[in-house]
């Protein structure tokens, strides 16, 4: 048995040499970073673009941790002081529920009622419980039927574009707009493009993880060319990352041999806190802020803010 009075070493049970810091062990290492996390001022600042960032967060393939992302990346940017809207056009809800969003609730105005309603912004719009930076636009299943109640609206790809308030965005200064799509291409998510100006776009590095991003380009592409010239794809955020596998890396490097300096420098790692988190109505940044993927998403949200200044010194 140790002797009282020295701590003990990582991963060993022996005592660790008198005066070690606690944070050399995991459990203290990452309450360490909660705690500088959670501490107002804690994460610093980032630079406000000018304007609003209004990003499509999309991937027509299921499962590559894009509503994930979203709502992670939503979540960082408003704990450095950001203002930050998520629209969830996601019939499944899951970015809604993951902000505490009550989505379920009768008689909720929704994104579904902001489309096919008129229902503006000002109504649907919801403060989440998380933060007083943080705003959502819910979805719930009534969105479902969208897709086919929109083919015969006028102007029925413009529809999120038209119901964004410029005023209330000013108003609640909110200076990041990310727009979770569904797992399709449909014209759910070509109304996401059509009201945003960039594209962001989630990749797992695993196999088959390009599948199906060609034709999300062409897509870009056709809408670029009809409905949205200043649409663009400007960020490639790589998640679900294994680093016990030869195949992550080969995908990274392959993915950034396509999109160059698009993607963040930042990788998600695979992690079951992030995905118990949700299960919570909750980010992985609330659920365990000092977890290895909390700290990911705090880096990618960073980087994606930073953006900004690269663009400005061109």
């Amino acid at each position: 048995m140790a002797e009282s009075g020295g701590s003990v070493s990582r991963g060993t049970g022996q005592p660790s040499p008198e005066g070690a810091p606690l944070a050399d062990t995991p459990i203290a290492a990452a309450a360490e970073r909660a705690s500088q996390i959670l501490t107002p001022g804690g994460t610093g600042t980032l630079p406000r673009p000018a304007a609003p960032r209004i990003m499509t967060v999309a991937n027509q393939k299921g499962g590559v941790g894009k509503t994930t992302s979203a709502v992670n990346l939503a979540a960082g940017l408003a704990l450095h002081g950001l203002g930050v809207l998520v629209i969830d056009l996601d019939p499944q809800g899951n970015a809604s529920t993951a902000l505490g969003i009550d989505h379920r609730k009768p008689g909720i105005a929704s994104v579904y009622e902001m489309l096919l309603d008129d229902v503006p912004l000002r109504e649907a719009i919801q403060q989440s419980p998380a933060n007083e930076r943080l705003y959502c636009v819910p979805s719930t299943l009534d969105l479902a039927g969208a897709e086919i109640e929109l083919v015969s609206v006028v102007a029925r790809e413009s529809r999120l574009r038209n119901a964004l308030d410029p005023e209330l965005l000013r108003e609640l200064g909110i200076d990041y707009v990310l727009i979770d799509c569904p797992p399709s291409l449909g014209l759910l998510t070509v109304n996401a493009m059509v009201a945003a100006r960039e594209v962001l776009i989630p990749i797992q590095c695993e196999y088959y993880a390009l599948e199906g991003v060609g034709q999300l380009l062409r897509n870009i592409e056709l809408v670029q060319a009809h409905l949205n010239k200043a649409l663009h794809v400007s960020t490639i955020l790589l998640t679900m990352y294994d680093g016990r596998t030869k195949l992550a890396d080969q995908v990274a490097a392959e993915v950034r041999s396509h999109f160059g300096d698009k993607v963040l420098n930042t990788i998600i790692p695979r992690s079951v806190k992030v995905s118990e988190a949700p299960g919570y109505g909750m980010t992985i940044i609330d659920y365990d802020p000092g977890s290895r993927g909390a700290m990911s998403y705090l880096d990618a949200a960073r980087e994606l803010a930073r953006q900004v200044l690269k663009e400005n010194a061109q």
